[in-house]
């Protein structure tokens, strides 16, 4: 309110006569304690001789306070009768309204948003920003309360919970918040501090408030956060597919409210990358996420294929191999959606609201995988600057993990293709056991072990049943395995004991872990059981080289591990091996298996042992259910290591089908050797084969007369094949070689190898076996 102009009337001597109420107001006396005085009594000292005469200037009149107050005083002449001046009225402007102090223009031109609420929490002062903020001038906002100027109810809920809390405490408050405000068209972070104002005797009559919008040093926080949020959760899984799932769940909802990671058909197979990426570009789809439940945005299925033109952003930013940012109402951006619209009508009206998008390539160690795609409709910002750098860096980490997982699950498929190369396809046919077996690779992110497993047909019937274990994992361990394989088929050829194999086993071992100038070039181990099973003589001789011992399973149902002293893994030397003989009944199960299917961290390897040899005791259709009840019951979900488990139930060959016969040491007790095996021959309906099995008998029983020892006995064995085996107990092996035209020997191995299907001789306990296999006629 404007202050009235103060007038004062005096008379001819200088005595007030007059006194306005604005003169009242400027010096504070009342019309009763001026009116009388003398002017001068008023006066804080004398005019200037300058003012009385030109009857205006300067004067300082003193307050009723006592303080001086400087005028400007205009003094107008009242004429009397004679026309002489009779008195004068003097009339003085109110002195200017100060101008605003230094605290004051600091409160107004405060670059944050100040205000002033009383105890009731009632604005009393709002600054400029604070009013730009709200929306409205000051005067809308001044004695309102708080919670009648904002529509967030929450946020008032919570601000108004701060309010109240300095004035019931006395103390000041600071707290953040992500609130929206009624001239702001998105939420901001804001960092609000409220404290008490005290009048001169400390009682509290107002809060003070200062919200900062720290909304940029927020996004930036937040930016980090996700960068070190991605450090952590991308790449879990050595899964090319996972891995970019991953990605997306990241992205959606905080920077995007649908995402999508398309990549080159290269990355998912076993193709090399391309040369170079031109004009239109084929992608596929692996992973997309939105903020509506069921990702209706899509217009690819996963799995599917597109075809990206060059004008598209994902295409421009796998030429560019750099974030491209695209906005609504530019021309490349609407015909994209235009186009993505076109291709997937039904969920149009999802996309009505998409205003920015941004694609960002994938790419790792110089090569593109493909591409990442962000889009925003509910959030309020476009992409931006800082939102490309942010999509660069966490494209970068993704490309790196997603081509990590593309590399392993190369290798992981070589590995893999190799162990499946190596190991037996098809079981060879023999009829001393019935066999089954799986094979598991490692679920690990340690890849594929060198676990491996064989049946070896041997002379006699017999049969070896190996399993073994390569320390490792990887393509080395699998090429190990198959060469430790090739050695073992090629010594089992030999016919040694179990025990025997393994001592050469082992030197091998030993050898291949060392390069030709002697230096180790490194860690290689295994561990193999090699056992050896007669259907004849029903006697299963094994011995084991660090490797755990087979479980036995007898025809009544009892199951128990085989007691036997397992010697040191391959490749340490030096230390030999026992073997371990036991005689089984016919029906009796043999489990050989590495230690993948009862060895993990998670487990104990008895409890995993006795749950093993439970589930071999429970019923199945046949040895190939077993071995999946088995798996079943004690392999863990995802084995840390390979798993191989060989089953075979023992067959007996009875007297019906092996005949011996005893023959001393006279070359005339040939010829009845001769006429015993035609007979037998007949006797199993053979007779067609006798002329051949004359002839070998009588070669090798006449060599066994001739330079062999006693005892010599004479076995045929009708099994697949018609095998005719004479021992003796000489250790000297004959040797085939080829006789001269006037030799008069030589030619009696030659014959019967060009005669039968195979031949050898094996070492036995107390001499060795020549042995010759025919085939039979099928059925």
């Amino acid at each position: 309110m404007e202050q009235a102009s103060a007038a004062a009337v005096i008379d001819a001597r200088g005595i007030v006569t007059g006194w306005s109420e604005g003169a009242r107001t400027l010096t504070g006396y009342p019309a009763e304690e001026a009116v009388g005085r003398s002017v001068a009594a008023l006066l804080a000292e004398p005019p200037a001789a300058a003012s009385v005469a030109a009857l205006a200037g300067p004067v300082v009149l003193r307050h009723r306070d006592g303080s001086p107050l400087p005028l400007t005083v205009r003094a107008c002449a009242v004429l009397g009768a004679d026309g002489a001046p009779d008195g004068y009225v003097l009339t003085a402007e109110p002195p200017p309204e100060p101008g605003p102090t230094l605290a004051e223009q600091a409160f107004e031109q405060a670059s944050m948003s100040l205000s002033v609420f009383d105890t009731g929490q009632r604005y009393l002062r709002v600054n400029d920003v604070a009013c730009r903020v709200m929306g409205v001038p000051e005067d809308v906002l001044i004695g309102r309360f708080f919670p009648e100027t904002v529509e967030d109810a929450e946020h008032s809920r919570g601000f108004l919970r701060n309010l109240r809390q300095v004035v019931e405490t006395g103390r000041p408050v600071r707290y953040d918040s992500w609130a929206g405000a009624p001239a702001l068209n998105r939420e901001h972070a804001w960092s609000i501090e409220m404290w008490p104002l005290r009048d001169s005797s400390g009682e509290l009559t107002a809060v003070a408030l200062a919200a900062f919008d720290s909304t940029e040093q927020y996004l930036a926080r937040q930016r980090l956060a996700l960068l070190n949020e991605a450090a952590t959760c991308i790449g879990t899984t050595l899964d090319v597919v996972r891995t970019a799932e991953e990605l997306v769940e990241l992205l959606v909802p905080r920077y995007a409210d649908f995402a999508s990671v398309d990549l080159l058909d290269w990355v998912l197979g076993a193709d090399e990358p391309p040369t170079d990426l031109e004009g239109e570009v084929v992608l596929r789809r692996v992973a997309h996420g939105s903020a509506t439940e069921g990702t209706p945005e899509a217009a690819l299925h996963l799995s599917e294929a597109d075809v990206y033109p060059p004008y598209s952003p994902p295409a421009r930013a796998l030429m560019s191999g750099r974030a491209v940012l695209s906005q609504a109402g530019e021309p490349e951006f609407v015909r994209w959606v235009a186009e993505r619209n076109a291709r997937s009508p039904a969920a149009a009206s999802y996309r009505k609201g998409v205003h920015s998008m941004i694609a960002v390539p994938l790419r790792a160690r110089g090569t593109t995988l493909g591409v990442a795609v962000g889009v925003r409709m509910a959030h309020p910002d476009d992409y931006a600057g800082d939102d490309a750098v942010l999509a660069e860096e966490l494209a970068s980490r993704a490309a790196v993990c997603i081509d990590n997982a593309r590399r392993f699950a190369r290798e992981r498929s070589t590995a893999l293709a190799l162990q499946h190369t190596l190991l037996p396809r098809g079981l060879p046919g023999q009829a001393a056991v019935e066999v089954a077996h799986r094979y598991r690779p490692s679920g690990s992110l340690a890849g594929i072990g060198g676990d491996w497993f064989d049946v070896i047909p041997l002379s006699g019937s017999r049969v070896a049943l190996v399993v073994g274990d390569v320390v490792g994992h990887g393509i080395a361990s699998s090429a190990t395995m198959g060469r430790l394989c090739t050695a073992v088929r090629t010594l089992a050829d030999v016919d040694l004991p179990p025990d025997e194999l393994l001592t050469h086993l082992d030197d091998l071992v030993t050898h291949l872990a060392t390069d030709d100038t002697g230096d180790e070039v490194a860690e290689l181990g295994a561990t193999c059981l090699y056992a050896v099973y007669d259907p004849v003589s029903r006697r299963l001789t094994m011995a084991a080289a660090g490797h755990p011992p087979p479980a036995l399973v007898l025809p009544d149902g009892t199951a128990s591990l085989v007691p036997m002293t397992a010697g040191p893994p391959l490749g340490v030397g030096g230390l030999p091996f026992e073997a371990v003989e036991l005689e089984l009944p016919e029906g009796a199960v043999v489990a050989l298996y590495t230690d993948g299917l009862i060895e993990d961290r998670d487990r104990d390897v008895d409890h995993a042992t006795a749950e093993m040899c439970r589930a071999l005791t429970a019923s199945a259709e046949s040895l190939d259910a077993l071995c999946d009840s088995v798996l079943k019951a004690v392999m863990p979900e995802e084995p840390s290591d390979d798993v191989a488990l060989l089953l075979a139930r023992t067959r007996a060959l009875g007297g019906d089908r092996v005949a011996t016969w005893d023959i001393e040491p006279d070359p005339a007790r040939v010829a009845g050797a001769r006429q015993a095996a035609t007979d037998q021959l007949a006797a199993w309906g053979l007779e067609e084969e006798a002329f051949v099995t004359e002839l070998v008998v009588s070669e090798l029983v006449t060599n066994a007369i001739r330079y062999g020892q006693p005892p010599i006995q004479l076995r045929l064995i009708r099994d697949r094949a018609l095998i005719c085996e004479v021992s003796d107990g000489s250790s000297t092996s004959p040797h085939l070689r080829r006789a001269h035209a006037f030799d008069e020997g030589g030619r009696g191995l030659l014959l019967v190898a060009q005669l039968t299907q195979r031949w050898g001789s094996r070492q036995t306990g107390s001499g060795k076996t020549i042995w010759a296999e025919q085939p039979l006629p099928p059925g």
